[in-house]
């Protein structure tokens, strides 16, 4: 037998074994013909691939645990009772269905009495983190997904050193994968630690698989809680604007510093994730104090993540989108729709609905955004807007909907952020709010180029391959 025949007949062997592996796991479809595609063409990358990305019992474990969690710190008396004190604002009939299908996702209720402040400079969030920090009188909580080794995260470490000298609790969590070089240096995460700091990374991943861009799920929520009295949430990471590729500029990101009872949210989404990798529940009454009203926003928190299929953000989009009746601005870094979200928008436009979506001009991640492209033409077919921000790289994830309610977040509009991510977003109801971050979202479209029908139609047919084959790619993405 020739050494060729033998290949053959061992990677025809791997094929047909791959597919009955393939379709007897519970994947959406789209995600079983991606990972077919690449097995059938390259059986051993394929192979290697699967092993390294589409094995499910890590995940399952992990999934499996964090909902136990999760169940087990909302279960605690004082959460049951601070719930039942937190006062629900007069609901408007059309922001009704919006608020009832976020709270099953996330299930937590909406809050009245709450103010926010919108930052969008790098700088300028960092100034009041570093001041909040600053004037701490109990503890201090950080969860990030990046956080780098660079001037910002040495700011952040300057005032967390001081907070902890000046006996204040310091608990900090970053995702083991998108912060494994600050979680390794001596100089940062190190200096921390040697302050009597708590640095844990989350969802660890095994050292083998430690390099690799993508690592079963990830958390990657962006949120800091101070005193219980002050949270902020939002879209940008500890990290210098100029993070990243360079051919993509500085990021535009867009966060929030929050006041009011919706604050005991975000703390609790902290808890619940501190719970999750320490097995420590953390409680006392300084953690969930009783919040008197800062201001006439109702607002609610949205945890998404894998826990369970249903409680993803593709519902919270969904949602957004299906109640939309007159307007609707999306901005996200990343777009890769499934069928779902790519027939709710256009639905939405069918039914005179003015869809608008913010995307970069350029992107860090090119082959993300030819799978992202394969869906444009069916939008812009059926009147969607589709802008690419020229100023940078727009990293802000916003919603507005109507003149009724705003979202702000961490989630993108792709398959992670639907399918493997921990999120939070943050829900903002009312005309004046939702106009404060329309003018944003109106900012980012004035510093954007449209993208024309006509000649995106015209673009040249080896871009088209090249999007319709990362397009089949993208379950994988």
């Amino acid at each position: 037998m020739s050494w060729l025949l033998l290949y053959n007949l061992l990677a025809w062997t791997l094929r047909i074994v791959m597919l009955l592996i393939i379709l007897r796991r519970r994947l959406p479809h789209p995600t079983k013909l991606a990972w077919l595609v690449v097995v059938f063409l390259l059986p051993e990358l394929g192979l290697f691939l699967y092993v390294m990305f589409g094995h499910s019992q890590l995940v399952r474990r992990r999934v499996e645990r964090h909902r136990n969690t999760i169940a087990a710190v909302r279960s605690d008396q004082r959460m049951q009772l601070h719930a039942s004190q937190m006062i629900r604002p007069e609901l408007d009939p059309s922001q009704t269905p919006m608020i009832l299908q976020a709270e099953h996702v996330g299930g937590m209720p909406i809050v009245a009495g709450n103010d926010v402040t919108l930052i969008s400079r790098s700088d300028g969030l960092i100034d009041h983190i570093v001041d909040d920090i600053d004037h701490a009188k109990h503890h201090v909580h950080l969860l990030f997904y990046i956080v780098a080794t660079d001037h910002t995260a040495e700011r952040i470490i300057e005032a967390l050193i001081r907070a902890r000298q000046r006996g204040i609790a310091v608990r900090f969590l970053a995702d083991a994968a998108g912060s494994r070089k600050f979680l390794k240096h001596k100089q940062f995460a190190g200096k921390l630690r040697d302050a009597d700091i708590d640095v844990i990374p989350m969802l660890p991943v095994n050292i083998f698989r430690r390099p690799l861009t993508r690592v079963d799920l990830r958390n990657h929520r962006k949120l800091v809680v101070i005193d219980g009295r002050i949270g902020y949430a939002g879209s940008q990471n500890i990290v210098d604007p100029d993070y990243g590729h360079k051919r993509a500029g500085q990021w535009i990101d867009l966060s929030g510093r929050f006041v009011g009872p919706m604050v005991n949210q975000l703390q609790q989404v902290f808890l619940e994730d501190w719970a999750f990798d320490t097995g420590e529940e953390l409680a006392g009454d300084e953690l969930l104090p009783i919040t008197e009203s800062q201001g006439n926003i109702p607002a609610q928190v949205v945890p998404t993540g894998p826990s369970h299929e249903s409680e993803t953000f593709r519902t919270v989009l969904l949602a957004a989108i299906n109640v939309a009746r007159e307007r609707v601005i999306l901005t996200s870094p990343y777009l890769v729709l499934d069928e779902p979200t790519q027939l709710s928008l256009t639905m939405a436009a069918d039914r005179g609905v003015s869809v608008n979506i913010v995307l970069p001009g350029k992107s860090d991640h090119p082959l993300v955004t030819s799978a992202g492209r394969a869906c444009y033409e069916r939008l812009l077919e059926s009147g969607v807007r589709i802008y690419r921000y020229q100023k940078g790289m727009l990293h802000a994830k916003t919603i507005t909907v109507d003149n009724s309610f705003a979202l702000l977040g961490s989630s993108n509009i792709d398959l992670r952020s639907f399918d493997l991510n921990f999120e939070i977003s943050v829900l903002l109801y009312g005309d004046q709010i939702t106009e404060k971050l329309r003018n944003v979202q109106m900012q980012y479209i004035q510093d954007s180029s449209p993208i024309d029908l006509q000649q995106w139609q015209n673009r040249p047919v080896m871009q088209r391959y090249l999007e319709e084959t990362a397009a089949l790619l993208s379950p994988l993405l």
